[in-house]
């Protein structure tokens, strides 16, 4: 994947057990290993240039159910995630306009790391 121009931006860098099966969970999203990854940290990046690190957690430190990362993406097709990610949507009603003016939706990611997807309904 080529990449685009450098710009100012925050990347995460998220904790995972599982590096392939966080990877191919993030897949979902668009978001293909790109040049630089390691056995021990991937790198990863969607056409669109957003980017997103996984690095191998230290044993013990992330646990499933009492994980405290969470990752939030601003994409406007939230309606055909939320197809993608049918059975595992937190919320029975699916995605829906929350108080903080974004139609999204939630579900547990790699090691139950929280992932929202969502797009803004008004301006915030």
């Amino acid at each position: 994947m080529s990449q685009p121009e450098p710009s100012r931006a925050v990347i995460a860098i998220l904790p995972v057990n599982d590096l392939l099966q966080a990877q191919q969970f993030f897949a979902l999203l668009g978001f293909l290993p790109r040049d630089g990854s390691t056995p021990e940290y991937r790198l990863l990046q969607t056409p669109e240039g957003e980017e997103l690190h996984l690095t191998r957690a230290v044993p013990g430190w992330v646990e499933a159910g009492r994980n405290p990362f969470g990752l939030y993406f601003r994409r406007p097709d939230v309606d055909a995630l939320a197809q993608v990610f049918a059975g595992q949507v937190l919320e029975k009603e699916g995605p829906s306009i929350k108080p903080w003016g974004m139609y999204d939706f939630a579900v547990n990611g790699p090691d139950s790391v929280l992932v929202r997807i969502g797009w803004p309904v008004r301006k915030v």
